[in-house]
């Protein structure tokens, strides 16, 4: 099943719980999915790489988002950022743990052969790969950075 009909299928419910916050993310999901579509020119479906990627786009865009009312005190703006990325989570895979993702880490610095931080790009690549969609990059470059740095 798509992520567009999985999402169809989830305003459907959100529609009849009257829950306006989930129905307001899964608007947004279905407005960023049609987007994309035709900024590509594809009338077929997204892949399922790139519609992980849209996900973790819009849960970070939201996240942003809140932190930035948040700094200004403003609880009221932040709520429904969070609950919306929240919603949006849900659609992404389960999250790898920050020592999950220091073992893709340390595998790709073995296998690259990664020794500075010069071989930072060609790690990064590497555990993006691996890790697809199963953890943000701000966390996987922090990783890294700490491994090459010592």
């Amino acid at each position: 099943m798509s992520l567009s009909s999985t999402i169809m299928d989830a305003m459907k419910i959100a529609m009849k719980e009257k829950n306006q916050e989930a129905l307001q993310a899964l608007r947004s999901v279905k407005s960023a999915i049609l987007l994309a579509q035709t900024e590509s020119g594809a009338k077929e479906d997204l892949s399922e790489e790139a519609e992980l990627k849209l996900l973790q786009k819009l849960v970070k865009q939201r996240k942003d988002s809140a932190a930035i009312y948040k700094e200004q005190g403003r609880e009221d703006l932040a709520a429904p950022e969070l609950a919306e990325a929240k919603v949006i989570s849900q659609f992404l895979p389960e999250q790898l743990t920050e020592d999950e993702v220091a073992v893709l880490v340390d595998e790709a610095i073995g296998q690259t052969g990664a020794s500075s931080m010069a071989d930072m790009g060609k790690v990064m690549g590497m555990v993006n790969g691996k890790a697809a969609g199963r953890a943000d990059g701000k966390t996987i470059s922090m990783i890294v950075k700490q491994r090459l740095s010592n």
